[in-house]
């Protein structure tokens, strides 16, 4: 795919601008309430769409909670909000904010812990998802900043533990350059959408992800232990579910992430073992440094009961069938949907490849592996797009692809 070219021919003619620190300066944390007013006071003048970020500790922490929330807006400079410093109480915040749009990069991924806070967006646009749109083929935050303002932002403290406290100051610069320019960015985005006649597409993309309905909770997480494709026999998976939800248990009471109580190798190493005492368990790796053996005892505990199961409790082989087979059986399993999907996937890359976006933002691939494997009965294209409006695929995108996938849904092996 070509990327867009429009919107940033001039910034790719000179080399970028470092931009190390925010143009004001870093500003001080909020962390107690009568400071957290005085900001909401500056925001509620400002004018505009409202910059927001967070950072979370993903990788050390078990909750995916904001430690740090990152706001700008026009004339009113940026803010740094401490909301564990709060106790999660900022509804001065949700005062001038909820009711304004926002400027988000990659918002599904900032949207929940926000909602936590009872931070919710009236509008939203998101600078990422509209950069996919727009037809460019790397949209990191840094990229698309650098391609069309011409600067290179400070980077490299995405990963950290952003429930250290107090917060190191580089980090801190880190964390207000990402709101920055996401103002003009989205001002950029904006233009070049609207010169591709896309903006309206744009606008019901970011109005579903505001929109979208928590996560449903996994029925077996378990299962997506990595490693687990080793485990054959039912009592060895239940033994690994055993394992598994220990950890879980640990890592809710200590807030700390899963991984770092037990990575998923030593849940796998364990049970393909069939560790039975300290020593065995300990001669494993990971098992035996000097923090993991003092719980030893905790994870032979949770074996043993795997063992003793009844048969009517061990797990099954595989999980509950969530959708279609993987695409690789279909040939065996129903050689027709096999040829649907095939069809399915010319009609739908000729149409990306068309109009300049990724595939996978024409519509969703699940949703066209479910209409492929099982078509509805009115295979026209009134047919598959009321399948489509019902599979939660936007107006832009059943207008776009009903008549392509129609098509293919008549196609045979």
């Amino acid at each position: 795919m070509e990327n867009a070219a429009s919107g940033s021919e001039a910034a790719e003619e000179s080399a970028p601008i470092p931009l190390t620190e925010p143009t004001e300066g870093t500003p001080p944390v909020v962390t107690d309430p009568a400071t957290l007013r005085a900001a909401c006071a500056r925001l509620a003048a400002g004018t505009g769409a409202v910059a927001v970020d967070t950072e979370r500790a993903s990788g050390y922490r078990y909750w995916p909670k904001a430690y740090l929330v990152q706001l700008r807006r026009e004339s009113a400079g940026s803010v740094l909000v401490d909301p564990v410093a709060l106790d999660g109480d900022l509804s001065p915040l949700v005062e001038v904010i909820n009711g304004e749009e926002w400027v988000l990069h990659a918002a599904s991924q900032d949207l929940p812990c926000l909602a936590e806070l009872d931070l919710r967006p009236a509008r939203l646009f998101d600078t990422e998802l509209a950069g996919r749109l727009a037809g460019f083929e790397r949209v990191a935050l840094g990229t698309l900043v650098e391609q069309l303002l011409g600067y290179r932002l400070e980077k490299g403290h995405s990963a950290v533990d952003w429930s250290t406290r107090p917060l190191p100051e580089p980090w801190l610069n880190y964390a207000a350059l990402d709101v920055e320019l996401l103002i003009p960015l989205r001002e950029k985005l904006e233009a070049e959408l609207s010169a591709q006649g896309k903006l309206e597409w744009a606008y019901q993309e970011f109005e579903a992800v505001r929109t979208a309905p928590p996560a449903a909770p996994r029925s077996e997480p378990w299962r997506r232990t990595s490693g687990i494709h080793k485990i054959r026999s039912p009592r060895k998976l239940a033994a690994v579910r055993a394992l598994w939800e220990a950890r879980d248990e640990l890592a809710r009471k200590r807030d700390r992430a899963p991984s770092r109580i037990l990575p998923d190798s030593a849940i796998i190493s364990a049970v393909l073992a069939d560790a039975r005492t300290a020593a065995d368990l300990q001669a494993l790796p990971v098992f035996g440094g000097r923090v993991q053996r003092r719980y030893s005892s905790h994870w032979l505990r949770r074996l043993q009961a795997a063992r003793v199961l009844p048969e009517s409790e061990l797990p099954a082989p595989a999980g509950p069938p969530e959708g279609p087979p993987p695409v690789n059986r279909w040939a065996d399993k129903d050689p027709d949907a096999a040829a649907r999907l095939a069809a399915a996937r010319t009609e739908l890359t000729s149409l990306a490849e068309h109009h300049r976006l990724p595939v996978e933002n024409l519509l969703l691939p699940d949703l066209v592996r479910r209409t492929c494997w099982q078509p509805p009965e009115d295979r026209s294209p009134e047919g598959v797009a009321e399948t489509l409006r019902a599979g939660g695929a936007r107006p832009w995108q059943v207008e776009l692809t009903a008549e392509s996938l129609s098509r293919a849904l008549h196609a045979t092996a």
